[in-house]
């Protein structure tokens, strides 16, 4: 199905005319607090080329 058929679709049928769809109530979330630090350019190219010398990445912590 192409991305035009499907729109086609969806502008005649509604997403839950289907048996089988159902809504979800049992997701829980761990959301946690992120901080982000603006860093001048040359200091974050300084610590990514240490980080790729220690073989690890800038998003494992």
């Amino acid at each position: 199905m192409t991305i035009a058929e499907a729109s086609d679709f969806f502008d005649e049928h509604d997403l839950f005319e289907s048996g089988g769809v159902r809504e979800v109530t049992d997701i829980r979330f761990s959301l946690k607090k992120k901080k982000y630090v603006g860093l001048d350019t040359e200091l974050f190219k300084k610590i990514r080329s240490k980080a790729k010398r220690l073989h690890k990445s800038e998003g494992k912590t």
